[in-house]
């Protein structure tokens, strides 16, 4: 009987040491869209196969109710990782001491020299505050069973054919351009490629960074072309209406040709739809203004306040990993910033990577690049032209009112 007891005994206390020796990570993630789900779902088992002594938790929430409740996480109940977004939107919280610097990992792992294209997106007065998992190069997908109906044979590459292949399609009766900008965002894609096919990266940096006005000559110039579109009746009606997704059916029903968005998109068309599915760089404007892209980056963030940081650490150098980034990179149908990785074959991912490859330089986007209270306000902006181009004086001077308070006057 005193056997018995003792053996008990100690198989309980094996189970409480194992219990307290379990390591437990946090992951709060934005990854809600199916392929990007399932990227971070593979992530979390191939970390969890390697590592079995460290137990994930990952918590998914819809893209806006994450924005909602980011700042609450890091304050109030910080994860031991979260995902987000480079450039500014990672700025913002790194200024307020939200983000751990994360420079040691990128030191001890090699990311310098192996993911050199996102080194600024990262980093914050020469120190590095996140590891980057993907980037993406945003493009115009179409359907070319619809240009063809239309008598269109070859995408565009200028602004002339571009122009032109609009009014085929509208003769034909499809809406050149689908768009969803209830979330506002969408419409700041046109406004950020409009900006550096006409006035080039360098404007287009000095505009984000609050140093030139929004009644500049040279951002009403980018507005004029826009008027070229609406005019013309590129768009879908009430897009407004529309989230991001929900502007998709007009797409995949035939009743639009093109939409403006990156490579998430792809899984999201329905297989008989995406056989017919390819997409183009947006176009040429100025032939004198170098090729400058959008390449948003997602990245892995340790909140200041994590509980466990050291686990958090030995995450981020697995998911910088190249053979990691280049599986995580093919289920999202996006491009692995470690430059050893490899890249997947389909045609979306190599016009991509080609796309980016051949850029004179690249940006992140217009509510990643610039003050978030400001990209809201544009962003509005931009939706309201999109309805109503002839308010573009009262517009442009609302968003400068808005840079003015935010960066003081020029």
């Amino acid at each position: 009987m005193n056997f018995f007891k003792t053996a008990v005994c100690a198989a309980a206390l094996t189970a409480m040491a194992a219990s307290v020796s379990a390591r437990e990570l946090v992951i709060n993630a934005n990854t809600s869209d199916p392929a990007q789900r399932q990227a971070m779902e593979e992530l979390v088992a191939s970390f969890e196969s390697e590592y079995p002594e460290i137990e994930v938790v990952f918590n998914l929430y819809d893209h806006e109710a994450f924005k909602t409740a980011m700042r609450n996480f890091l304050v109030s109940d910080a994860p031991d990782l979260i995902t987000w977004n480079a450039g500014n939107r990672m700025r913002v919280f790194v200024e307020l001491g939200l983000f751990e610097d994360v420079t040691d990992v990128w030191e001890a792992e090699g990311l310098y020299e192996s993911m050199p294209a996102v080194i600024g997106a990262s980093s914050v007065d020469g120190r590095q505050y996140g590891v980057p998992y993907a980037y993406y190069a945003w493009g115009l997908y179409y359907r070319r069973d619809l240009f063809e109906q239309a008598g269109i044979t070859e995408a565009p590459t200028n602004w002339e054919e571009f122009m032109e292949v609009g009014a085929q399609l509208n003769e034909a009766g499809i809406t050149p351009v689908t768009i969803g900008t209830r979330n506002l965002w969408p419409a700041a894609g046109w406004f950020d490629f409009l900006n550096l096919r006409i006035n080039g990266a360098e404007f287009h940096a000095e505009l984000m960074d609050g140093e030139v006005a929004y009644t500049d000559d040279r951002v009403r110039a980018v507005f004029d072309a826009w008027a070229e579109l609406v005019e013309a009746d590129f768009f879908i009606d009430n897009h407004p209406g529309y989230s991001f997704q929900e502007a998709l059916p007009f797409m995949n029903q035939g009743d639009a040709a093109m939409y403006l968005l990156a490579p998430f998109i792809v899984s999201m068309f329905p297989e008989d739809v995406l056989e017919n599915v390819d997409w183009f760089p947006f176009p040429i404007i100025d032939p004198e203004v170098g090729i400058y892209e959008d390449a948003p980056t997602d990245s892995f963030h340790i909140p200041v306040n994590a509980t466990n940081k050291d686990d958090a650490r030995l995450f981020l150098a697995f998911a910088a990993r190249a053979d990691v980034q280049t599986e995580t990179a093919a289920t999202l149908d996006m491009l692995p910033p470690n430059i050893n990785a490899t890249v997947a074959e389909d045609r979306f991912t190599q016009g991509g990577f080609a796309q980016l490859s051949r850029a004179d330089g690249i940006m992140q986007f217009y509510d990643r690049d610039t003050d978030p209270a400001l990209a809201r306000v544009g962003m509005q902006g931009f939706q309201e032209f999109m309805q109503n181009p002839d308010r573009i004086d009262e517009i442009l001077e609302r968003i400068e009112a808005e840079r003015a308070r935010i960066y003081g006057e020029l």
